[in-house]
């Protein structure tokens, strides 16, 4: 199933969001707000997804989802970006990148944190293609309420040759750890290039050796 989904007409919201709302909230430094000016032309909160706009009961984790399309300057948008928006609404959000005539769909797992429920906890960021702007949508997942609608629409953005037997808390921490995991074997990779001494090339040819065997773990590969 598509990642763009086709919005109820009745959660429809279509309210531009100030760049200011956001610095203020976010407690933006002047580094990240200029990174706004840079890459961002317009916020729009498209829809609100909520028990009065798409007769879905509300949970203790969902009590809305929001859908944002942010209009870019520049085919890129620094996921500090992101950050800031997710830290400035106190709701799952589901962004929507649009440049020319592409755009994208980028969202994180984001869920209340245990011990103090006024802050939010996010994932890592997960993503579609660039696609045409005309690109056919489909219909929103059935679900019995917005938590799982939730975790069907983030489900659709991640990879699905991986844990889809799981639910997505563990498909995520899974994916997290790969991740992590060719962030640490492209690391050693790199200070094997720059190290010249022998023996200090075979101690880090075994530290790779453990991380790709970790990795391989991780992923279900086979040496």
């Amino acid at each position: 199933m598509s990642a763009f989904f086709d919005y109820p007409k009745a959660a429809k919201f279509g309210r531009i969001l100030p760049k200011s709302k956001i610095y203020d909230h976010a407690h933006a430094s002047s580094k990240l707000q200029q990174l706004f000016v840079d890459q961002v032309g317009k916020i729009i909160w498209q829809y609100k997804l909520a028990p009065e706009t798409i007769n879905l009961a509300a949970t203790k984790f969902v009590s809305e989802i929001q859908v944002f399309e942010i209009r870019l300057r520049t085919a890129a948008c620094d996921e500090d970006i992101l950050r800031a928006i997710d830290k400035a609404i106190p709701f799952p959000i589901i962004f929507e990148l649009s440049h020319k005539d592409k755009c994208k769909v980028v969202a994180a797992y984001k869920r209340a944190n245990e011990v103090v429920s006024t802050k939010w906890v996010l994932s890592e960021y997960f993503e579609t293609d660039w696609q045409t702007t005309d690109r056919p949508r489909t219909a929103l997942p059935t679900a019995l309420n917005l938590s799982a609608l939730y975790d069907k629409i983030l489900g659709n953005l991640l990879p699905h040759d991986i844990g889809m037997d799981k639910p997505l808390a563990a498909r995520i921490e899974n994916l997290e750890a790969i991740r992590a995991g060719e962030r640490e074997i492209a690391r050693i990779k790199a200070r094997m290039t720059r190290e010249k001494q022998y023996n200090k090339r075979i101690a880090i040819n075994a530290e790779l050796r453990a991380a790709e065997q970790q990795f391989n773990q991780l992923t279900g590969q086979k040496n």
